[in-house]
């Protein structure tokens, strides 16, 4: 079936949500999931909104403290784009009805998080993107312009025939619906908001549905990819046999949180950085890992005793319950906690507006390299960015499909092939399992030059079995994830060997110093057509 919109968004998350529902005064909108409206990264997003509103604070001390965690990589002109707009982004999300903490005075309850120098962190308890997510969906639902495909997962761009090669406009994807059926949409204007790709590592605080669909598929359509090796580990995902992929905000630490060896109870972090607990991410991350490998211990515990039951629950009701739920009481034990992929700092290279290298294809949120996030994100950037950019890719957009005329040659429908159903599944599973675990051991926190050697030779094995089994099987929504981690893997193992110095989330022991006079660049890698 061929369904054709003005504008098609491939997520529905902060990103997907806000630029579908400004995008609804301009045209008719098509918002895919891969599962259903809700499920992915924003609605486990715990921390909060970065934005400056307090008078003790200012624009100027946002953008440094974003710089300063991005290792200096950053694009200037885009963080002050990003944080002074954002107010204004927050605001028009509180009138769509999304409710946050405030104090007695009715101002925001604004807190801290690590590498902030100010309290700017606006939050809904310590469930903020599911607060986000319900205003959003509501504000779309309220339009009557916007049509939403659940269970509807991306296999591939498609690009205008008629144009030479590498030089094609995006018409759209081809869609994987629920019942097996595979349906071609067609859109004056295509955007990627289907988030990161933390499932490309063996652990993760991201959903199931975070497996890189966007970078993968815009890669293979040739567009710019840029910075891949900076993934971002969360310091602090919950270690539970029964934990799938619980989050531990990142506001614990903010809010007095202590970080102890397991075996002797000792804080650590005063030998890594001055800041301590309050450290960006990479810097946190590293001193875990570090500490666990120096003492054999599974993991470190996070220390929040001190600050009692009353406050924990109020200000943390959701980790206090889901903590408890796994037996234990953060109010009177430590909550034993490990480093986790979390964030990719990296994407689809895009302009202030969320264009790409490939026309008529936009990127907003996680998705998108725009230069806000430099070598690291700083904490609770992540919403704010997805709001700014989600919001600015309409201007752009909205005059782009008043201009664009049909298709001067038809686009041909899913053409299967000779592709059968495939008796063999175990392949999936099997290659799943391995890339995951390569990337965690070769290509995770701490790197060398020989492991990334090991994860391409290994990857350019796996990618051509998935390859030939794609081509041999009929899709399936495994198989379309598959090789789209795949090929995510591969793009971070290209970057990651690229970059010959040690920045922010790229530590490779090889080049421990960081290196301002040849490497204060992006590293972009492109796909010949």
């Amino acid at each position: 079936m061929v369904r054709e919109f003005d504008f098609l968004v491939l997520g529905g998350g902060v990103a997907g949500l806000s630029f579908a529902l400004e995008a609804s005064k301009s045209g008719r909108v098509a918002v895919l999931t891969k599962r259903s409206r809700s499920e992915g990264n924003t609605v486990y997003a715990q921390g909060g909104i970065a934005a400056v509103l307090s008078p003790d604070d200012s624009f100027e001390k946002h953008v440094e403290d974003t710089i300063i965690a991005g290792a200096g990589l950053n694009k200037r002109e885009i963080v002050d784009i990003t944080v002074r707009e954002g107010p204004e982004r927050l605001r028009a999300l509180v009138a769509v009805g999304a409710e946050f903490n405030r104090s007695e005075n009715g101002e925001f309850d604004l807190t801290r998080e690590g590498g902030h120098s100010k309290r700017r962190i606006v939050h809904a308890g310590d469930i903020t993107g599911r607060e986000v997510q319900r205003a959003l969906l509501a504000g779309c639902d309220e339009t009557g312009k916007i049509d939403f495909f659940e269970d509807s997962t991306a296999i591939d761009l498609i690009l205008d025939p008629a144009a030479p090669r590498g030089q094609g406009r995006a018409l759209g994807c081809y869609v994987l619906r629920e019942d097996g059926s595979i349906d071609t949409f067609l859109s004056k204007v295509t955007v990627l908001a289907t988030g990161g790709a933390g499932k490309v590592y063996l652990y993760t605080s991201n959903p199931d549905v975070a497996t890189g669909d966007g970078v993968a598929m815009a890669y293979r359509a040739g567009a710019k990819i840029a910075n891949m090796e900076f993934y971002q580990f969360h310091p602090t995902c919950l270690f539970h046999p029964d934990a799938k992929n619980f989050l531990i905000s990142e506001a614990l630490r903010g809010e007095g949180g202590r970080l102890r060896v397991k075996s002797t109870g000792e804080r650590f972090m005063k030998r890594y950085d001055e800041r301590q607990e309050l450290a960006p991410r990479d810097i946190v991350a590293r001193a875990i890992d570090a500490e666990i490998k120096r003492t054999g211990d599974e993991c470190v515990h996070l220390d929040m005793t001190h600050l009692g039951k009353s406050y924990l629950v109020e200000r943390f009701p959701n980790i206090y319950a889901t903590c408890k739920e796994f037996g234990i009481d953060m109010a009177v034990q430590p909550i034993p906690v490990v480093p986790a992929a979390h964030f990719m700092c990296g994407g689809v290279v895009t302009d202030a507006f969320g264009r790409t290298s490939v026309p008529g294809l936009f990127a907003v949120g996680e998705v998108s390299c725009t230069g806000l996030h430099g070598a690291n994100r700083l904490a609770s950037n992540s919403l704010l960015e997805g709001l700014v950019f989600g919001h600015r890719a309409v201007k752009v957009c909205a005059e782009e499909v008043k201009s664009v005329g049909a298709p001067t040659h038809p686009v041909r429908e899913w053409d299967p092939g000779h592709a059968v159903t495939s008796d063999e599944r175990v392949v999936v599973s099997q290659n799943w399992d391995e890339i995951r675990r390569l990337m965690w051991n070769f290509v995770g926190i701490v790197r060398t030059g020989k492991r990334l050697a090991r994860a391409r030779r290994r990857l350019d094995l796996l990618r051509e079995e998935i390859r030939q089994y794609y081509w041999d099987y009929q899709v399936t929504r495994d198989v379309i994830e598959l090789r789209n981690i795949a090929d995510v893997a591969h793009l971070i193992v290209d970057c990651a060997s690229r970059r010959k110095e040690s920045r922010g989330l790229h530590y490779t022991l090889d080049y421990l110093a960081t290196d301002d006079h040849n490497w204060l660049v992006d590293t972009v890698v492109q796909r010949e057509l």
